[in-house]
């Protein structure tokens, strides 16, 4: 950011907006954060007995007022968002910044997951705002999803958009499958020809035991179940007739992390 964003003020709406986010109930910085990182940034502490968010804005907005700029509120967030601050949280860290995108956005700028403030196109609605912000990878982020997984979905998760996302997350499974084997086959054959039959190319395990194959075989209906409920419906019926709340994506999607994570760890098993 240059000096010319730095000397410009926030809306009294944006103030409120940041406050909040970071003075949030459950996620926000806690009382004794506040009291470190108002006396850090030099920021006089108006009310230090209200509720946290009041306590930001009533101390952001007599700073601002009296310095005819945003400097000090911009060094609060720095300060307040240093990755180093919630190594022990990783997860509160990304719900934070979240939030504070959110109010951000609407200043032209974005925080981002190194902490670094930067300049942006500003948005224009709460709905670009949320879209922007970026919920749903944030969320999935928080879970450990793999990263082939925000890897196949990146466009549809920054629009939030469930339907391709689930879409895409699976194709995803399939594309590894075939890039293991060398096989160009698709869905329920591919699947069959791949990790089904006595004679798999591709092992999750050893194998050997009936137990190993007994986990070979769940292995290979857990994926036929995958692309017989979620791929061929999301492929072949208009998205308006499908329902994929937030909830059941961002599961669905955890669930195709966890089948990344064993093809990842499989191997191929010998020809006889």
């Amino acid at each position: 950011m240059d000096a010319a964003s730095e000397s410009k003020v926030f809306s009294q709406s944006q103030v409120e907006a940041i406050a909040r986010a970071l003075g949030h109930t459950n996620e926000g910085l806690t009382g004794s954060e506040i009291d470190h990182l108002l006396a850090l940034c030099r920021i006089e502490d108006i009310n230090p007995s209200t509720t946290k968010w009041v306590r930001l804005h009533n101390a952001f907005c007599a700073d601002q007022n009296r310095r005819k700029n945003r400097t000090r509120i911009l060094g609060f967030i720095r300060h307040a968002m240093k990755p180093e601050r919630h190594l022990q949280n990783p997860p509160r860290f990304e719900t934070l910044r979240l939030r504070l995108n959110g109010a951000l956005l609407f200043a032209s700028l974005v925080l981002t997951e190194a902490g670094k403030l930067e300049y942006v196109e500003p948005a224009s609605t709460i709905s670009d705002a949320r879209r922007r912000a970026q919920s749903l990878r944030a969320d999935l982020t928080s879970r450990g999803v793999h990263p082939d997984v925000l890897q196949f979905c990146r466009e549809e998760l920054l629009a939030d958009n469930y339907f391709h996302a689930v879409l895409e997350a699976v194709k995803s499974v399939l594309e590894k499958v075939r890039s293991k084997t060398g096989l160009t086959d698709d869905g329920t054959t591919l699947i069959d020809r791949a990790l089904g039959g006595g004679a798999p190319r591709i092992v999750i395990n050893a194998f050997i035991s009936e137990s190993e194959r007994s986990e070979q075989r769940g292995f290979a209906n857990l994926l036929r179940g995958i692309v017989g409920m979620f791929r061929n419906p999301t492929a072949h019926a208009p998205r308006i007739h499908w329902s994929m709340t937030k909830d059941d994506a961002e599961d669905l999607l955890s669930l195709v992390s966890l089948v990344h994570r064993r093809l990842d760890a499989s191997h191929i098993a010998p020809r006889a």
